[in-house]
């Protein structure tokens, strides 16, 4: 008979922490009372202890399966929920004082959002098709929760019925290509899928395709690619900007982690079946997410496209199918998550009391009146659009090399090609920053702590594009 021990259950202790943290915190909200601000704070230090305790007592030097195997603590997992806890402490901080600013301040968010969080650790350690669904829709239904946390604001709610009718039927087409899975192989184990579905009576069937096909249209949406992007502007501008930050950059880790999981190790013996699919999203995803981006007016339906068009990128590192390809996706989208973060941080410290700044034509002039935002942003911008020295490029180059390696050359011009298109509308607001006259708005709030961890953070999209080499050794070392 099996005895659980503590040195048995270490290996969940990010789940574990996080789960407990949200109880505590539900308690803390409930008798902070007028003393709101209490929740946030608490909220930080609670993603700050159970960063620690990860670090100290969740890693692994291999494979460790828990739960009759339906979790797997490996180093990638680790490494993920470090990065997630990082991320929606960040998405946090930053949304702070929005959120206080707008009145719309509550509990309810810093719950949510770890409850969201808690969702993508399940995902990132994901073993079975079981635990995948259930990660993805306790990420799933925390984001809708968010993203009409609002409750006055009638664009957000629109936004997020959109968001929760096309999240259920994506829900629905994922339950069902694992029914097919699970029919066609009598696994549910991530482990044992890939030989099952390999088998001799199944084994480059119709059944198998049709129930890889739903899994990736489900992945895709979850991804926000094309043509399973329709919820991403709309949520994207609809729902408050602490929300759309935190929408922007946490969920990433989790659907990489989703593919990753699914695909590169439930279906890897045959990833001819679903790499020919993830081609045509990303192909997809690049052209229609950087081609519409230019039509915009409004800087967070720019970066709704923009993020279409990333993932797109990212998506390519899925196609040659091998570790090195694995570990250059995983790489872009730690960088672009990182990125993501400044750029709606950005977009929230420009925000003013009186009104948001919405508009491209909003940031026309920031040069001239707050040149350390208008610095910070231009960071970001060039970053996003693959310009040396930042770390942007390295990401990109890194998923063109692969798809070189692979003997991709169409995709890697393809993706070279739509780069340069790209380039066009963040180079665009820079011109508005640094070479339009400048507009008649009220000055923006300074919040020194804020602008200092939002500059660290830029700067960290420096040093990785002068030093870029430690994370791909570090992605490839997980990725291995």
């Amino acid at each position: 008979m099996d005895t659980t021990t503590w040195a048995s259950m270490q290996p969940a202790i990010p789940e574990i922490s996080l789960a407990a943290s949200i109880c505590a915190l539900l308690m803390t909200d409930s008798f902070a009372g007028a003393r709101r601000g209490l929740t946030a704070t608490v909220s930080l230090l609670l993603l700050a202890l159970c960063a620690s305790l990860t670090f100290g007592f969740g890693q692994v030097a291999g494979r460790t399966l828990l739960f009759g195997g339906l979790y797997v603590a490996d180093p990638l997992s680790v490494w993920l929920k470090l990065c997630a806890f990082l991320t929606v402490g960040l998405s946090l901080f930053y949304g702070e004082a929005y959120m206080e600013r707008r009145g719309v301040k509550g509990g309810e968010y810093y719950v949510l959002s770890l409850t969201a969080l808690l969702g993508i650790c399940v995902l990132a350690s994901a073993n079975s098709l079981l635990t995948v669904y259930i990660g993805v829709e306790l990420l799933s239904l925390s984001l809708y929760a968010l993203v009409a946390f609002d409750r006055d604001n009638g664009v957000a709610a629109e936004a997020a019925i959109k968001y929760f009718v096309l999240g259920a039927i994506a829900s629905g087409v994922m339950l069902y290509g694992m029914s097919l899975l699970y029919g066609l192989t009598g696994t549910l184990d991530l482990d044992h899928l890939s030989a099952a579905a390999l088998g001799p009576s199944t084994a480059s069937g119709a059944g198998i395709v049709i129930a890889v096909a739903f899994i990736v249209v489900a992945v895709a949406f979850k991804f926000g690619a094309v043509p399973f992007h329709m919820w991403v502007p709309d949520v994207y501008a609809g729902a408050p900007a602490s929300v759309t930050l935190l929408l922007a950059t946490a969920p990433k880790l989790g659907s990489f982690a989703l593919a990753a999981r699914l695909l590169t190790h439930g279906l890897q013996s045959d990833p001819q079946t679903w790499t020919q699919m993830v081609a045509v999203v990303a192909v997809l995803s690049l052209v229609l997410g950087n081609v519409v981006a230019i039509a915009q007016t409004s800087i967070r339906r720019m970066l709704a496209y923009s993020a279409i068009a990333n993932v797109g990128f990212l998506l390519l590192g899925f196609v040659p199918a091998n570790n090195a390809a694995y570990a250059s996706s995983l790489n872009y989208t730690l960088i672009y998550v990182l990125t993501a973060l400044g750029s709606f941080g950005c977009v929230l410290l420009a925000a003013r009391t009186t009104g948001e700044a919405e508009e491209l034509d909003d940031y026309k002039g920031l040069a001239a009146r707050d040149p350390r935002l208008a610095a910070l942003l231009a960071i970001t911008m060039l970053s996003t659009a693959g310009v040396p020295p930042f770390a942007g490029f390295w990401a990109k180059l890194w998923v063109i090399q692969s798809l070189l390696a692979g003997k991709f050359l169409w995709l890697a011009l393809l993706a070279m090609f739509t780069s340069v298109i790209g380039a066009f509308y963040y180079l665009r607001v820079i011109w508005y920053l640094y070479f339009e006259p400048s507009t008649d708005v009220p000055g923006i709030q300074r919040q020194p702590l804020l602008r200092g961890v939002l500059a660290l953070n830029c700067l960290a999209l420096l040093a990785l594009g002068i030093l870029p080499g430690a994370l791909l050794r570090l992605c490839s070392g997980l990725m291995g």
